[in-house]
C-alpha cells in the first residue's frame, strides 16, 4: 500500500467507508421498544427484532474487516477574493466584553411599581365585589378568609359582610405579593428587548394566572370554586399594566458588574483596579 491509499486518496478516488442503512434500521428499533410500553407488547417484541437484526448487520460490515469504497473526485482550484480593503471589527467598551443589561433600574423603582400596581389592581377587585355581591367585602375576604375564626364553609352572605382579622390578613397578602412582583418587575424589564410594558403588563399576568388557575384547585378549593377568573385576570392586567409603566419611566442606573470584583465591594487600594476602572466609576 503506497502513502496516497494509507490516506485514503488514491488517483482520482478517495477511499471512504461504504454506507450502511443498519444504523437507521437500528434507531427505528430502539424507537419500537419504547413505543411498545405505552402501546402493545407485539411493538417492543418487533423493535427487539430490529435491533438484533441492526446490530448483527452493522458488525458484519465492519468486523473482522471495515467495508470500504472509492468515490471518485475532481479536483477544482477556487480562489476566495474579496472587495474589503480591511477588517471591521466590533468595538466593544465595556471592559473589553459585553454585558447585557448595562443599565438596570434601582430597587425604588420596583417598589413603586408594586406599591402602585397593587393599589390600581383593587379598583377591578372592588367593582367584582360591588356587581356581583353588592359588598366592597366579598373579594378583601376570599383573599383574606383564612384569618377568620372558625370559618368553615362559609354562605355568600358570610363571605359578603366585614371581617376586621380577614381584613388585616388580606392587607398582609396584598401588600406583600405586589412588593415582590414589584421587585421581580425592576429586575426583569431591563432584559426585556422591545415593548416591555406590554410584555411585563399582559404576558406576565397570562402566565401566572393560568398557573394558579392550574393550581388553585389543589392548594384552595374553597377559593378555586368562588374565584371569578374573569376579574381575576382583569385585575392581574391592571397591575401589571400599571407596575410595569410605573417601573419603566424610573430612571435607570449603570450596573457594576463590568467593574472588577474590588471595586464592586468598594475597597480602594493602589495597584488594587486598572486606571480605566477607575475612569469608569467616575
Amino acid at each position: 500500500m503506497d502513502s496516497h491509499e494509507q490516506h485514503g486518496h488514491s488517483g482520482n478516488t478517495i477511499h471512504l467507508p461504504a454506507p450502511t442503512a443498519w444504523p437507521i434500521v437500528l434507531a427505528f428499533g430502539a424507537t419500537l421498544i419504547f413505543a411498545g410500553l405505552v402501546t402493545h407488547v407485539v411493538v417492543s417484541i418487533l423493535g427487539a427484532v430490529l435491533v438484533v437484526t441492526a446490530c448483527a448487520g452493522w458488525f458484519r460490515q465492519v468486523l473482522p474487516h471495515e467495508a470500504h469504497e472509492d468515490v471518485p473526485v475532481e479536483a477544482h482550484e477556487i480562489t476566495i477574493e474579496s472587495e474589503r480593503t480591511h477588517v471591521t471589527r466590533i468595538e466593544i467598551k465595556e471592559e473589553h466584553r459585553a454585558h447585557l443589561p448595562l443599565e438596570t433600574y434601582p430597587v425604588l423603582s420596583g417598589l413603586k411599581g408594586g406599591i402602585a400596581g397593587g393599589i390600581a389592581m383593587l379598583v377591578p377587585a372592588l367593582l367584582y365585589g360591588i356587581i356581583g355581591f353588592h359588598s366592597i367585602w366579598y373579594p378583601v375576604n376570599l383573599l383574606g378568609g383564612a384569618g377568620v375564626a372558625h370559618w368553615t364553609n362559609p354562605t355568600t352572605a358570610q363571605i359578603a359582610a366585614f371581617h376586621p382579622q380577614a381584613l388585616v390578613i388580606a392587607i398582609i397578602i396584598h401588600a406583600t405579593a405586589s412588593i415582590l412582583v414589584g421587585l421581580l418587575y425592576g429586575a426583569m424589564l431591563p432584559m426585556l428587548p422591545r415593548h416591555p410594558i406590554i410584555l411585563g403588563g399582559i404576558i406576565a399576568p397570562l402566565l401566572w394566572t393560568g398557573l394558579l388557575h392550574a393550581s388553585l384547585g389543589i392548594i384552595n378549593p374553597a377559593f378555586d370554586e368562588r374565584i371569578q377568573w374573569g376579574w381575576f385576570l382583569t385585575s392581574q392586567i391592571t397591575y401589571g399594566l400599571v407596575a410595569g409603566w410605573v417601573v419603566a419611566h424610573q430612571s435607570r442606573i449603570r450596573t457594576t458588574q463590568s467593574l472588577p470584583f474590588v471595586m464592586r465591594m468598594g475597597i480602594e487600594a493602589s495597584g488594587l483596579h486598572s486606571e480605566e476602572g477607575e475612569d469608569h466609576r467616575q
